[in-house]
């Protein structure tokens, strides 16, 4: 169990530290640039590709692992990051890229909108990496 969760904690924190730079520094450059809008929806398609893809859902199987062969905290962590990370993702992230795909005109909201859930989701795989490594 001890190298499956310091694999998966760094894969969290791997993941983490690219939301983190979004969230950090890339969104509100992108918000000052006239064509803003454009590169965000080129990220996005660049996105959902390897090696983010692998990265995100590799670390979510090895976090269902880690749920059924780990610790009360171990199995914490798996969670925080199944839920705030890999959820966050589905259930906020990827609806607001595909609202921005579809009228780039939404581009105001979706900075605000977009950088809240991708805190959340930086600051549950940052949890999920301390907690798996405790």
């Amino acid at each position: 169990m001890e190298l499956l969760g310091t694999l998966t904690a760094v894969g969290c924190a791997l993941v983490g530290g690219v939301f983190f730079a979004f969230s950090g520094f890339v969104v509100s450059a992108l918000a000052r640039v006239p064509d803003g809008a454009t590169a965000m929806r080129a990220v996005n398609v660049a996105a959902v590709r390897p090696p983010l893809m692998v990265l995100l859902f590799g670390t979510a199987a090895a976090c269902v692992a880690v749920l059924v062969v780990g610790g009360a905290l171990d199995r914490v962590g798996a969670g925080a990051y199944l839920l705030g990370t890999v959820g966050v993702t589905i259930a906020g992230n990827v609806p607001l890229n595909d609202a921005l795909e579809r009228d780039p005109a939404t581009w105001p909201r979706y900075l605000r909108v977009w950088t809240r859930w991708n805190t959340l989701r930086t600051v549950a795989a940052a949890a999920a990496a301390v907690l798996l490594l405790v």
